[in-house]
């Protein structure tokens, strides 16, 4: 009996797959808009569902196979989901015509996943521009400059561990997220950390598991793609019971002592401890929970890709340490000279170009909106509340008709003299629009720091295990070289 009944929910899910899967390819049929037929139950990302390939991978095969339309179709399992290739649309979804895309694309409901939902990342409409203004303040130069002694502290506990693993092949991944993590244990929370010296503390532990999706994960995800009510009626949560806790544990306690106290710290819970609102426990601890979960990633992404492609370009490493040694001849490093470090911020436009943690910029329509026709002679498109357009980041940063030879790295691209050339909306590393990323200049900040720090005492030298060229690890959304990046740190004279 319980065998029959397996093979029949087998059979029914298989067969409601089997139709989603053709409503979708009927639906863009019908709007002739094209698309990649992809694979029955996986749609366009097989590949990335199996992790033999990188998610990125598999968008941008889609947009490659049709260069000379404005948008395209993307099967995401049986998900529905527009690409938008052309700039000046991205301009108009993003900036232009805002109102009609305002929110993210919704993975959980504020009921089924509070802290997740509840952060300023997937907020929605009103509620999302209330917030948005609560903490912008926050993010003001004047506030980055208390927090830059912090992140000055922590880049020197990395300075003294590679003075101590001088000309060892390291994997700076490891280095660099620990790093990162007590940044933002620090800049975010008020806690001391050194997770070089303290290598399994419970905060470092948590970071590590965030983005680390297993098979748990990704079966939610697909649970909440194909069969959103379920998923809120299961009340499936994205991250563990554990990680929740741990994040209203420490906000609560250090509020609850800094207000006993009378303590005063320039970091993040301070900050928002002074914004004037009232905050319930949950809206102030999903805040801090993805500026924790956003500054740990996507900032070492950003620091590990560039320390890889430095080594691979001997010629670009002279180039900015001569800057960053005249730079300290001159002065100290302060919050206002960092913006004098010209090719450093070069090099990191270059690498976000080639290496951006976005990938995409998701927005749902929320107001029934007409695109153009996606070519000549084609009819518009109409955009119905709800439905998602992706668009691109990274295919964008890597088509040569935006940027030539998209595959070298070439900081040029970004100096005074050329930036001018770039198109805009061709460029996004951060996203675009009312909803870019809100903590955009705290991350280059906290990337700058470092490097400053490092090129100045440590020539990067590429080893026998130094991925060239870089392929990325076929996994999820991070972007990560496929065989890490190990590189020798040697001392300066």
């Amino acid at each position: 009996m319980i065998f029959e009944i397996v093979i029949f929910l087998l059979t029914f899910l298989l067969g409601y797959y089997f139709y989603s899967y053709k409503q979708v390819h009927n639906y863009f049929k019908q709007r002739d808009v094209k698309f990649l037929p992809g694979i029955p139950i996986f749609g366009n990302i097989l590949g990335t569902t199996l992790t033999t390939k990188h998610f990125l991978d598999d968008m941008t095969a889609v947009y490659d196979a049709f260069p000379d339309e404005k948008y395209v179709g993307f099967v995401e399992l049986t998900l529905r989901v527009l690409i938008i290739r052309d700039p000046e649309l991205i301009k108009s979804i993003t900036i232009k015509d805002f109102d009609y895309f305002t929110d993210h694309r919704e993975f959980f409901t504020a009921e089924a996943d509070p802290l997740f939902a509840g952060s300023l990342l997937l907020m929605k409409g009103d509620r999302w521009r209330e917030m948005r203004t609560t903490l912008s303040p926050a993010f003001t130069s004047s506030k980055m400059k208390y927090m830059l002694p912090l992140i000055l502290e922590n880049s020197q506990n990395i300075i003294e561990y590679l003075n101590d693993h001088q000309s060892q092949s390291i994997e700076v991944d490891d280095i660099i997220r620990r790093y990162t993590n007590d940044v933002i244990a620090s800049a975010g929370f008020g806690l001391k950390i050194n997770s070089l010296q303290d290598r399994n503390n419970e905060f470092y532990r948590i970071g590590t598991t965030i983005f680390d999706f297993g098979l748990k994960q990704k079966m939610i995800i697909i649970l909440n793609t194909c069969f959103p009510n379920l998923a809120r009626k299961l009340g499936f949560h994205l991250f563990s019971d554990r990680t929740y806790n741990f994040f209203r544990n420490i906000v609560s306690t250090t509020i609850e002592y800094r207000k006993r106290e009378k303590v005063d710290r320039p970091d993040m819970i301070q900050l928002l401890m002074e914004a004037p609102r009232e905050w319930t426990a949950d809206e102030l601890t999903s805040q801090v929970f993805i500026f924790f979960a956003a500054g740990f990633d996507t900032s070492a992404t950003a620091l590990v890709m560039t320390i890889h492609e430095i080594a691979l370009h001997p010629d670009v490493q002279e180039k900015l340490y001569q800057e960053c040694r005249r730079h300290k001849e001159e002065k100290q490093l302060t919050f206002d000279s960092l913006s004098e470090l010209k090719y450093m911020e070069c090099v990191i436009n270059e690498t976000l170009r080639k290496w951006s943690p976005a990938i995409f910029m998701d927005r749902t329509c929320v107001k029934t909106y007409e695109l153009p026709p996606t070519r000549e002679g084609g009819r518009p498109y109409i955009l119905k509340p709800g439905d998602i357009v992706y668009n691109m980041v990274n295919c964008l940063h890597m088509d040569p008709k935006y940027f030539p030879e998209p595959d070298k790295f070439i900081p040029e691209r970004f100096s005074e003299e050329n930036k001018h050339n770039i198109k805009p909306c061709t460029y996004a590393p951060f996203g675009g629009g009312p909803r870019i990323c809100i903590g955009m200049r705290f991350a280059m900040i906290e990337i700058k720091v470092l490097l400053y720090n490092i090129i100045l005492n440590f020539n990067i030298v590429k080893t026998e295990k130094t991925m060239d060229p870089i392929k990325l690890k076929p996994h999820n959304f991070n972007i990560k070289a496929a065989n890490g990046t190990w590189v020798k740190f040697q001392k300066r004279e």
